[in-house]
């Protein structure tokens, strides 16, 4: 049979999450998605698509019962965070000044999408249709019609977690805003001569900042964003010739290092007008592209899955009919507000740290030293990064 109460259209992080969570409510799930995600052996170089897990995502991973199974595989600590300009200005935060023994953890993006597919697999409630591809989806009062290229299925509730280029968003006429910044970032495995670090640092530069997150063992992932141009001459070089360029632009907190592996990407901004369209839901990045500056992109979209389950769960405690429109656009309600918040703090210090003008560049550093003088806003800031702290 293939009428659901939800389809959810994209199996990555997000989508995997949000179809565990909503069947774990005891809702019927259908899930589609184009590729099965790889398999894990230990031997595996690291991917270089990674997240920096908050304290508030690593909640809902071990709720859904797959954060031991990526303990098991691979995962990072860090327990300090670093920004800085000027050495002058370096601020750091550290867990214990909120409590807590941590921060987050790197994790590669595949294998949290992998742990997530496992947990679908032995869920009564999950249907995997894979490979597979939407091809249309109609609306109408009672439900939704999914013309796959396979078969087609019916939904009450259909979840777009297709990406930033999703097709339900185009198939229900949402609209977006955003543009694309002047800027790409470049992403550069590398072994290094320091062992493990515990913590994950960025410094600013008027090109963009150079950042560091720390992978297991003698490994870290280094983040270079720069004029495209620049990325795009640097995508060219040899890993020798590479090397001596982090040598010479990224700190010597560095010490010596060995390039594994490095890509490329452009950086863009997209915000759906809308999260909610009759029987329609869009989470993740099918609903906002964040500037990856801080690394927040698939926690806001975990924080996106945690709010619907929340929306559906307490109208089914209160006898409500779930899928009605009133009741869907409560999520809405809850993320769109608090996502715009954060892409727009994110542009805002984007844009700062490019302003070259001398007062610009003093009145950052001078912030940044009085962020070390107030701990208690410091504090706050730190808590609200690692979602757990709402105010």
């Amino acid at each position: 049979m293939n009428q659901f109460d939800c389809v959810v259209v994209g199996g990555g992080m997000v989508g995997a999450a949000s179809a565990l969570s909503l069947a774990e409510l005891g809702l019927t799930v259908a899930i589609i998605e184009k590729s099965n995600p790889a398999v894990f052996s230990p031997e595996q170089t690291f991917d270089l698509r990674v997240s920096a897990i908050s304290l508030a995502s690593e909640q809902l991973l071990k709720q859904l019962d797959v954060w031991p199974q990526l303990q098991s595989w691979r995962m990072c600590p860090y327990k300090r965070l670093g920004v800085w300009e000027q050495e002058r200005s370096y601020t750091e935060f550290n867990a214990q000044d909120i409590n807590q023994t941590h921060l987050g953890h790197i994790v590669e993006n595949r294998l949290i999408q992998l742990s997530l597919w496992q947990k679908m697999h032995q869920h009564n409630n999950i249907t995997i249709f894979c490979p597979d591809t939407l091809i249309k989806l109609e609306q109408n009062s009672a439900d939704v019609e999914l013309t796959l290229s396979s078969k087609v299925l019916r939904a009450k509730v259909v979840i777009g977690a297709d990406g930033a280029n999703s097709n339900v968003r185009k198939l229900v006429h949402i609209g977006t805003t955003g543009w694309d910044y002047a800027q790409s970032a470049m992403l550069i495995n590398v072994q290094t001569e320091e062992s493990q670090q515990d913590i994950t640092w960025q410094q600013f530069f008027k090109t963009g900042p150079l950042a560091m997150l720390p992978l297991p063992g003698n490994y870290a992932s280094l983040v270079w964003y720069h004029e495209k141009d620049e990325i795009k001459r640097l995508s060219t070089l040899s890993h020798a010739d590479l090397e001596l360029e982090i040598s010479t632009h990224f700190p010597k907190r560095l010490g010596k290092v060995t390039v594994i592996d490095k890509g490329a990407f452009p950086l863009t901004r997209r915000h759906a007008n809308q999260y909610h369209k009759g029987r329609v839901l869009l989470l993740g990045d099918a609903a906002h592209t964040i500037n990856p500056m801080a690394g927040q992109g698939v926690n806001l979209g975990f924080k996106d899955v945690k709010a619907l389950t929340h929306v559906i769960a307490t109208a089914i405690g209160n006898g409500e009919s779930w899928q009605q429109a009133d009741v869907l656009a409560r999520y809405q309600q809850k993320r769109r507000t608090d996502n715009l918040l954060m892409m727009t703090t994110m542009d805002a210090l984007y844009l700062s740290f490019g302003h070259v003008s001398p007062l610009a560049k003093l009145a950052r550093n001078a912030g940044l030293m009085m962020v070390n003088k107030l701990p208690n806003l410091k504090n706050k800031a730190l808590a609200y990064a690692c979602g757990i702290n709402s105010d």
